[in-house]
């Protein structure tokens, strides 16, 4: 791969000129703007290393699953430090540009964090070469995380992957380590409620953080009552009446419905090939235990605030999940909803206990 730039320039901008001159920072383009490998020829040959990471976040359950190498696809860890491995070695087959490079060795670590319930891996890549192993090693990271998901992904489709970045580099023109900060990807899980008070709304004092927060995996929709729901890539939440165009939609008190993830997974380890919507919920949640939260709760759900108005629901005619597993979820674990305030809700966006209502 090529030496990364360190002048600062900006990206050349759309609204250029055909034929203006591409800012010769950006090794990857010639004069003309066209693509172009670099040519590293006259480059010394020196030691690169690179280290890079990436996180997967999952269920707790999951990830004990993982620890105990009880998974139907067997030991995740020990096939995804092949699989990124072998993707390290083949960087230059998947990114356009970058060099074909014999690696001297590369080594991927995984490190469960079992609060935070998910898995950290690093991919050291290194080489004696003309160019450096960042892509390598980022690649190896990038295919490990991904190999996680495949390996889990029969109890767990709501997994996470993400803070894809390089750590550190050594070798060539310039050396790089990048500064210990916060977690990049947890941040949909802890953000704070967008639409409490400021702080000088508040007598001065900073609003509370959530006691819980989770994330939304996926939205889904039905015409009718009484019918599974199919996932879509986002709804509309109009305040006091529910999601736009969704069966259930109306002025009661049952106006959106809701089901955790993790309930989900109880029923496919009983070997039904289920997932979100089959419950008929319109919000397919994780991270927070809804049916534990009191009447009355806040949620800040994306840009939406909704209010918990029941708790399950009484199953009168037994659904075709009932019969094939003889039991549902839904009726005990689900919760129910009216919306305060409207907005779009789509996967990935937050979920926030606020507390109950004053």
């Amino acid at each position: 791969m090529d030496e990364p730039s360190t002048s600062g320039a900006q990206a050349p901008q759309s609204t250029a000129a055909a034929g203006d001159a591409v800012p010769s920072s950006l090794t990857h383009v010639d004069a003309r703007g066209a693509a172009r490998m670099v040519d590293v020829g006259d480059k010394p040959v020196t030691r690169r290393v690179a280290r890079a990471g990436a996180r997967v976040w999952m269920a707790e359950r999951t990830l004990a699953l993982l620890e105990q190498i009880a998974l139907p696809k067997g030991d995740v860890l020990a096939v995804a430090k092949v699989a990124g491995i072998q993707a390290a070695k083949r960087t230059a087959e998947l990114i356009p540009m970058c060099h074909p490079l014999s690696l001297t060795f590369v080594e991927l670590t995984f490190t469960v964090h079992r609060l935070e319930s998910r898995v950290d891996i690093e991919c050291v890549a290194r080489t004696d070469g003309k160019t450096g192993v960042e892509m390598e090693a980022l690649t190896g990271a990038s295919v490990a995380a991904l190999t996680i998901y495949d390996m889990c992904k029969a109890v767990d489709r709501g997994m996470v992957v993400g803070d894809v970045r390089l750590l550190e580099k050594t070798g060539g023109k310039e050396d790089y380590v990048r500064p210990e900060g916060s977690v990049i990807g947890e941040a949909a899980f802890i953000a704070a409620d967008p639409g409490a008070p400021a702080p000088e709304e508040n007598g001065g004092a900073a609003p509370a953080m959530p006691a819980m927060a989770g994330t939304v995996l996926s939205v889904n929709v039905s015409p009718g009552k009484g019918e599974r729901k199919k996932p879509v890539e986002g709804v509309s939440l109009l305040a006091e009446h529910g999601i736009e165009g969704d069966g259930h939609a109306g002025p009661w008190h049952r106006q959106v419905s809701l089901l955790a993830q993790e309930s989900i997974d109880t029923m496919v380890a009983k070997g039904l090939d289920v997932g979100p919507g089959d419950f008929a919920e319109n919000i397919t949640t994780r991270g927070v235990e809804l049916c534990s939260l009191p009447l009355g709760t806040r949620l800040r759900i994306g840009e939406a605030l909704v209010e918990l108005t029941q708790i399950g629901k009484v199953c009168h005619d037994h659904c075709a999940i009932y019969y094939q597993a003889g039991d549902c979820v839904m009726p005990r674990e689900g919760i129910f909803v009216r919306v305060v305030e409207g907005g779009v809700v789509v996967p990935g966006d937050g979920v926030v206990v606020l507390g109950q209502a004053a």
